[in-house]
């Protein structure tokens, strides 16, 4: 009796030995997040991309932003963890999906920093990191973002020291007008007028909008001194 209790123990022990493995492979497997991928739930075991806070969360209005590792961050605190906040510094441009844009219609997509230097001192709010025009439905649906190119991409970079920063994403409905910056203003990327664009153009209420929020995380990129957000520019207020 003895000795088939002890194989019987045995046996139950290399089962759940069995059953731990397969559930760490899995684990390790899903958390990858690609460009375009699922939830965005983090790449790293135990990463998790953390919501943002409820007073945050007014432009949360079904537009998806994805980046490499993380997947889609729409709505979402880019977490210390596997250094996503000094990735996200370097990485290139990020997928954006709008499901519900019009087959046959042109879509223009803004990306500002109304952050800038920092959320107590916004005086280079609406920071312009991405503008692009005569965006198609089906490349809005699928998360190509081709069209023509106002405003190049800066990926996010808060400055040390000032905190979180908000991230805004704002795609409108374009029609047939022909948007432009002027090569003055451009060369400027800070203390942008936004509401002054969107009133040359008479675009109103974007049809859908996010936001994401990420801060300086202790490591400097090699070009950080040319492209920081509000931290080195001269002041426009």
């Amino acid at each position: 009796v003895t000795m088939k209790l002890v194989a019987a123990a045995f046996g139950l022990s290399l089962l759940v030995a069995g059953l731990w493995v397969g559930l760490s492979l899995t684990s390790n497997s899903d958390g990858g997040g690609k460009p375009g991928g699922g939830g965005g739930g983090g790449g790293g075991r135990g990463c998790f991309l953390p919501p943002l806070p409820k007073e945050d969360v007014s432009l949360c209005r079904n537009l998806e932003v994805f980046y490499m590792e993380m997947g889609n961050i729409s709505c979402k605190v880019v977490p210390k963890c596997n250094q996503y906040r000094r990735k996200i510094m370097t990485w290139q441009s990020p997928i954006v999906k709008f499901h519900g844009a019009l087959d046959g219609a042109q879509y223009l997509l803004v990306m500002v920093d109304p952050d800038a230097p920092s959320r107590s001192n916004p005086r280079m709010k609406y920071w312009r990191h991405w503008v692009v025009s005569n965006i198609t439905g089906t490349d809005m649906k699928s998360g190509s973002i081709r069209g023509n190119i106002i405003t190049d991409y800066q990926p996010p970079t808060p400055p040390p020291t000032t905190g979180l920063h908000r991230y805004q994403f704002f795609v409108y409905l374009q029609g047939d007008r022909d948007i432009s910056i002027p090569e003055s203003e451009n060369e400027n990327r800070g203390a942008w007028k936004l509401d002054k664009f969107l009133q040359q153009y008479g675009l109103q209420d974007p049809d859908t909008s996010t936001q994401f929020m990420t801060q300086f995380d202790g490591e400097l990129p090699p070009d950080f001194g040319s492209i920081n957000d509000g931290q080195d520019q001269p002041d426009q207020r």
